[in-house]
């Protein structure tokens, strides 16, 4: 709030703090990016990086807070979760503006006009990318079903595809949860396919040849 403060009047806080704010990134290092409605004035302070929008005071509404550039969280003038996610493209990497709207999917913010294919990490994102490259049906993602989330679903094959990184699939509790995930959803008619990074990374093609079998024997 001080960094908000200390920009003026109708100074919001942007960009990667923004980000952060509303919960899409982790703490980020560096200046703490505020946008102010003006041109003029310096383009720094310290701790703080300015970014300036002329048009930013004309969307202040009657009530007092930005109807489509930025609204009010937890007391802070904020950008809102589209205009944040907007922002970011200008300041942060693909990878991480590509998790903060993954993120801000998870968490149901509204997205805007931001399009999005629902994936929630670069693994997810890599195998949806060769399906569509090698012409195999596109499965639903991230779909909730008999009570867990699945990664890839083709619904009227009865086949899901879980994506597996070490970094969220290794260790002992992350097996054992994984192979009582594909216990219950055996149960209910579902074959489950696992894939390793390594695997789609190094070895795409028989990873394609399994989808696409298992989709054969299932008239999909």
């Amino acid at each position: 709030m001080a960094a908000v403060l200390a920009c003026g009047t109708d100074a919001v806080l942007s960009h990667g703090a923004a980000a952060v704010h509303w919960g899409l990134l982790r703490p980020l290092d560096g200046p703490i990016d505020v946008t102010v409605p003006t041109q003029d004035g310096r383009a720094r302070r310290q701790g703080i990086r300015v970014h300036r929008r002329g048009s930013l005071k004309a969307h202040w509404s009657t009530a007092g807070s930005l109807s489509r550039l930025a609204t009010v969280r937890d007391h802070i003038p904020v950008t809102t979760v589209p205009r944040t996610l907007v922002d970011l493209r200008d300041t942060l990497p693909p990878r991480l503006v590509r998790r903060a709207v993954r993120q801000a999917e998870f968490l149901g913010l509204a997205l805007g006009e931001i399009k999005t294919d629902r994936t929630r990490s670069d693994l997810e994102r890599y195998f949806l990318r060769l399906c569509r490259s090698q012409g195999l049906p596109l499965p639903e993602v991230n779909v909730p079903l008999g009570g867990m989330t699945v990664d890839f679903l083709w619904r009227d094959a009865r086949l899901v595809v879980e994506t597996d990184s070490y970094a969220t699939h290794g260790g002992t509790v992350a097996f054992e949860d994984d192979r009582q995930r594909d216990l219950r959803l055996r149960r209910v008619g579902y074959s489950v396919h696992h894939f390793s990074e390594r695997q789609l990374e190094e070895e795409p093609d028989p990873v394609v040849e399994d989808v696409a079998s298992a989709l054969r024997v299932a008239g999909t």
